[in-house]
C-alpha cells in the first residue's frame, strides 16, 4: 500500500491571494455591466428581466452611496452647530480663564467658531479659547 505524502494535501497549503479593494464600487459595477452588455451573444441577448434585475441593483448602490454621502455631511453639520449651542448660553455671564501664564476674567459677549474651535469674545475685547476657561458665574 502507498501512503501519501502529508505535505502534498490542501489543508498544509498556506496560499494567500489578494484581490484589491474588497468593496466594489459604482465604477466598477458599471464597468462590469458594459463588459457584459458589449460581450454577450448577439443570437441569445440577454433577456431584459435580467437586464432590469442588474440596473436596478446598480440604483441602489448609487442611492445607498449618496445617502451615506448626506449622512456624514448632516453628522458634521450637527456637531458643529451643537458646539456652538452649547458656549451661547455663556453668553452674558462672568467667566474667568487661564491660558498659560496669563489669567484674567471678563464677561461673555459673543461666541464664535474658527477653525481651532470655539472663541469666546469678552467685553473688554479680549478673545480666548473655550478650553481656557476655569470658572463661570452669573455676571454681577
Amino acid at each position: 500500500m502507498t501512503s501519501i505524502d502529508p505535505s502534498l494535501l490542501i489543508s498544509n497549503k498556506h496560499s494567500t491571494t489578494s484581490t484589491g479593494n474588497s468593496s466594489l464600487g459604482k465604477d466598477e459595477f458599471l464597468k462590469i455591466l458594459m463588459s457584459q452588455l458589449q460581450n454577450q451573444d448577439p443570437l441569445n441577448p440577454m433577456e431584459d428581466k435580467e437586464f432590469i434585475a442588474q440596473m436596478a441593483q446598480f440604483s441602489t448602490l448609487e442611492q445607498t452611496t449618496n445617502m451615506s454621502t448626506m449622512l456624514e455631511k448632516f453628522i458634521k453639520t450637527q456637531t458643529q452647530s451643537d458646539s456652538i449651542l452649547k458656549y451661547s448660553e455663556m453668553i452674558g455671564k462672568q467667566v474667568e480663564w487661564k491660558a498659560t501664564e496669563e489669567t484674567g476674567n471678563g464677561i461673555v459677549k459673543s461666541i464664535k467658531q474658527s477653525d481651532t474651535g470655539i472663541i469666546l469674545e469678552l467685553d473688554n475685547g479680549e478673545e480666548i479659547t473655550n478650553d481656557s476657561i476655569t470658572k463661570i458665574s452669573k455676571a454681577e
